[in-house]
Order: C-alpha cells, then structure tokens, then sequence
C-alpha cells in the first residue's frame, strides 16, 4: 500500500519499507561474507606459499642429466632435512647455480669408479637401477677419491651428459649447499608421484 501527497509524490507504506529494509540488510551481510570469504582465501594462499617457500620449495628440472629419472621441465617438491642419505635425489646450489643430482657417498666415503662406468662406494658396487646407460662421463678426479668432510658426492642419472662431482666444474657440494631432497613430482600431471 502506497499513499500519494498533494505534491504527486508516493510515498511507501510502513510494509514496503520494512521489506526494503530487510533486502539491504540481507545484501549487506552477502557483502560482509563474500568479502570475508576474500580476505580468509587470500590469507591461506598467501600462508600456503610461505610454507611452500620456507619448508617445501619447488625446482624445475632443467637439462637432461637425470634421466631417465626425470626429464627436463619437470616440476619437483624438495623437502628441508638434515639427514641426507646416499641414493637421495637432491637439490643444491654449486656455483651460483641451483643443480639437481644423486647423493652418491657422505664424508669420508671412498668413492671408486671403473672404465665401464660402474661406481663403488667404500669397496661396494652400487646397485643403480636408476642408470640406464653407465659412463665414466666427463671424469678429471682420480679415483679412490675419499669425500671431504661436510660434503657429498653428487652424480647426475644419465652419466654420459651429467657434469657433477666427477669434474672439477662441480667437484664436491657442502651439505649446507642442498636446498632439498626431492619429495614428489608435481607437473607433468601425468607423472604426478613420489620420487625414490
């Protein structure tokens, strides 16, 4: 109901005005929810990636030295641990750059390699299913070769093309040089898993 003044003016009735008081209430508690819902969303993404930054960076596969393990442009989820165990995959910076290779040996592990290719780690041969074609690759360290102190020796999988801790470019890598141990895998999503 709607009354009309003198002046042609209408003017609502106490009804109308009090259903369209309740649709401003009604639009401004949406407003106050849609908006709320923004900043909690915003909040966990923003949360999400320092976490992903500070506690599980991601590495993208560069290069063709670990195959057939990993294949270039593949995307990696490294975890932080200070407990590196030979056979790990690992990320690391070696001169500036951020690298990915295999612990082979810890400090103090005598590492050996024969003109075939195959590696020997404190007088064991390595089981490396992992290496699909065994090289002595793009080698200048004399073998036995004893792993300093607080260092790794690194290989890449694919021995042929891999520059690693066989060449003096790379040579050993301090272990407060690794950034990570690879976790998983996560691009393509195709090849989305954990890694061993």
């Amino acid at each position: 109901m709607t009354f009309e003044t003198s002046k042609g003016r209408i003017i609502p009735s106490l009804e109308q005005l009090r259903w369209e008081k309740a649709k401003l209430i009604r639009r401004a508690k949406w407003r106050k929810a849609i908006g709320s819902f923004i900043a909690g969303f915003s909040i966990m993404l923003c949360s999400g990636a320092m976490i992903l930054v500070l506690f599980l960076p991601v590495l993208e596969v560069s290069g063709s030295s670990m195959e057939p393990t990993l294949k270039d442009g593949d995307v990696l989820l490294l975890a932080h641990d200070s407990n590196i165990q030979s056979g790990e995959l690992c990320g690391m910076y070696a001169h500036d750059r951020l690298i990915l290779k295999r612990v082979i040996a810890l400090s103090g592990d005598v590492v050996t390699m024969d003109e075939y290719g195959n590696v020997f780690v404190n007088n064991l041969a390595l089981n490396e299913p992992y290496v699909k074609e065994k090289s002595l690759g793009n080698c200048d360290v004399t073998f036995p070769f004893v792993v300093p102190e607080g260092c790794l020796f690194v290989m890449g999988d694919h021995r042929l093309t891999s520059i690693d801790s066989r060449s003096s470019l790379i040579g050993c890598i301090e272990q407060d040089q690794v950034v990570g141990q690879v976790v998983a895998r996560i691009w393509p999503l195709n090849h989305i898993g954990i890694i061993n």
